[in-house]
């Protein structure tokens, strides 16, 4: 296995269907880290996710993992990642004990062990048909087999959409722990931002189908602020600091891209700080400039 920087190198990707593209897509996951892959519904999360898995096929680009080109080593990649959807994959007749057999037939480094360990710590029933099992514990038993072979990245849809705080919690807990290990990586795709402003080091943001932002979380919120200030203060504030506005009867809330410049621009307004869900608001609404 070839040292590598990046867990995920997407290059210039793009996939065309009647009425959506994936329009020339590139982004990064570091190795070692959370990738929060963040967008509204249709945004091409999931169409970027199936390109990975290569469960369709793009029109062009390139697609790295864990150092390799998937175009010519598909097999090697997929024997060391895992991926978690929001929908269960197995079949609902199965229990967790059968799953174990099948899927010990398709990891090489299947760890029977881990996985048991896995369904204890989740409380969950080893003979019982996985169909009478909650969404909470479905979403478990999918982490449990997703961790249980040796993978080196993660590869979540919306993991942990629908599950109560609680088991969310859990789930970002196990995240964390499976990150200690500087070689594992996760892209963990979500609208739920509040989830990856606890645990992502990473942020890429997409929407219609083209890649907005993309960097360091922490960064990325820094960055960013919100003006709130009287309406014939925003007609002050140019255009090119300027993400977009929300125009109210009392003022403008405006999100900025650059807060130290604006900060020395516009020092006698109140530059407040901002959120991963409220960049994503204002940014869906770029396009308007201005919206109530």
């Amino acid at each position: 296995m070839s040292e590598y920087e990046n867990a995920i190198e997407i290059k210039e990707l793009t996939k065309k269907y009647d009425g959506f593209t994936l329009d020339n897509i590139s982004f990064n996951v570091p190795k070692g880290s959370i990738m929060g892959f963040i967008g509204q519904n249709g945004a091409g999360k999931t169409t970027t996710i199936k390109l990975l898995l290569n469960l369709i096929k793009k029109d062009s680009g390139n697609i790295n993992m864990l150092g390799l080109d998937l175009d010519k080593n598909e097999y090697q990649i997929k024997s060391q990642i895992s991926a978690v959807f929001d929908e269960i994959p197995f079949h609902e007749v199965l229990n967790a004990n059968q799953i174990s057999v099948i899927l010990s037939d398709v990891f090489e480094q299947w760890d029977k062990q881990t996985y048991f360990n896995y369904l204890d710590r989740f409380a969950l029933p080893r003979k019982k048909n996985i169909g009478s099992f909650s969404k909470g514990m479905k979403m478990k038993l999918q982490i449990a087999a997703a961790l249980s072979h040796n993978a080196r990245l993660l590869i979540m849809d919306e993991a942990t959409t629908g599950l109560d705080p609680v088991v969310r919690n859990e789930i970002l807990d196990i995240f964390m722990e499976y990150l200690q290990d500087e070689n594992n990586s996760i892209l963990l795709s979500s609208h739920i931002t509040s989830d990856l402003e606890k645990i992502a080091d990473m942020v890429t943001f997409i929407d219609k189908g083209k890649i907005l932002l993309t960097g360091g979380k922490d960064e990325t919120v820094e960055n960013h602020a919100v003006i709130k200030c009287k309406k014939d203060d925003y007609k002050n504030i140019e255009s090119a600091d300027i993400v977009s506005a929300r125009l109210t009867n009392f003022g403008a809330e405006v999100m900025i891209h650059d807060r130290k410049k604006c900060e020395k621009k516009y020092s006698g307004l109140t530059i407040d700080n901002t959120t991963l869900e409220e960049i994503m608001l204002y940014y869906v609404r770029r396009e308007k400039k201005e919206w109530k």
